[in-house]
């Protein structure tokens, strides 16, 4: 058993398609395959269920998936560990967020405090990114849903209102606010399905016994006010994006429900390595505020 077959396993068990695992490798789809088989041969069972040319992770597979991400997790820590020895610099930060806006104002100043730190970002829902932490990928994700797993530190950097955005002329844009029946035949503009603003937006309908209506599905938050000018729905945003969004024309409205709102908060894995720019990282968002509300000052571990 060697780490190359560790690392194909782990990619045919993340996609459950020898395909798109072996474009994710930049290999030929036949080495994956024979390099799986060997891998099963060598442990004496299979670990994949095969349907055709479908694959499925089995109970074997899924019990030493969780195995082979330890591992590999704690090989990319000592690589990197031996790096910053090595370079005798800050290191890297890696981070995901589900949308890099979120971040951009914090990383800015976070960069002109600390030039030789590396910086890499990630755009990722909340299931990538308890993936992503688990298997060791990104040091911390700035997230907006509460992620599970084990041993995950946090921090909460703000709480803020979200707020109904529509286009100007629209019947309700004199509106100081809006209950959620009120929208029920309103076509919205929304992220999709793994993403905070329709986990919201899902949230405060089925509350009322409601289904939304979809008119517009995307991948990014920042588009969204932009689609909403047009015409083509209404939404939910951040009250952040208030002011970044200034010269388009749209009215904002508070929903009139209790839990209209985004927690921001900082997660990380207790037990992964952390380089010196990581440390610094962590210090930097949570000893300042953070965007427009305060930053917390409480960790917790789950």
């Amino acid at each position: 058993m060697d780490l190359l077959q560790l690392r194909y396993f782990r990619a045919v068990a993340r996609f459950e398609h020898i395909s798109r695992a072996a474009e994710e490798l930049c290999v030929a789809q036949p080495s994956v395959s024979r390099t799986i088989a060997r891998l099963e041969a060598e442990l004496g069972t299979a670990l994949f269920d095969r349907q055709g040319r479908r694959i499925r992770l089995n109970q074997y597979g899924a019990l030493f998936l969780r195995h082979v991400e330890r591992a590999l997790s704690e090989l990319d820590d000592g690589r990197r560990a031996v790096a910053d020895a090595r370079d005798r610099g800050l290191g890297r930060v890696s981070i995901a967020a589900e949308t890099l806006l979120t971040v951009s104002r914090v990383l800015g100043g976070f960069r002109a405090a600390y030039p030789d730190a590396a910086i890499r970002l990630h755009q990722s829902n909340a299931v990538e990114m308890e993936r992503r932490l688990r298997v060791g990928d990104v040091d911390f994700c700035v997230a907006s849903q509460p992620l599970s797993g084990a041993r995950l530190g946090r921090i909460e950097l703000m709480q803020e209102s979200v707020l109904l955005v529509v286009p100007l002329g629209h019947r309700l844009a004199g509106r100081e606010s809006v209950t959620v029946p009120e929208l029920a035949d309103e076509p919205f503009v929304v992220n999709r399905r793994g993403n905070w603003q329709r986990t919201l937006l899902d949230r405060l309908f089925a509350a009322e016994g409601l289904t939304p209506v979809v008119a517009c599905e995307g991948d990014e938050l920042g588009a969204s006010h932009e689609l909403i000018a047009a015409g083509l729905g209404i939404g939910l945003l951040p009250e952040m994006s208030r002011q970044a969004v200034l010269l388009t024309p749209l009215a904002w409205i508070r929903v009139d429900a209790p839990d209209c709102h985004r927690v921001l908060t900082l997660v990380w894995h207790r037990d992964a390595y952390l380089s010196e720019a990581a440390l610094k990282f962590r210090d930097y968002i949570t000893e300042r505020p953070f965007m427009a509300g305060p930053a917390g000052s409480r960790a917790e571990e789950s």
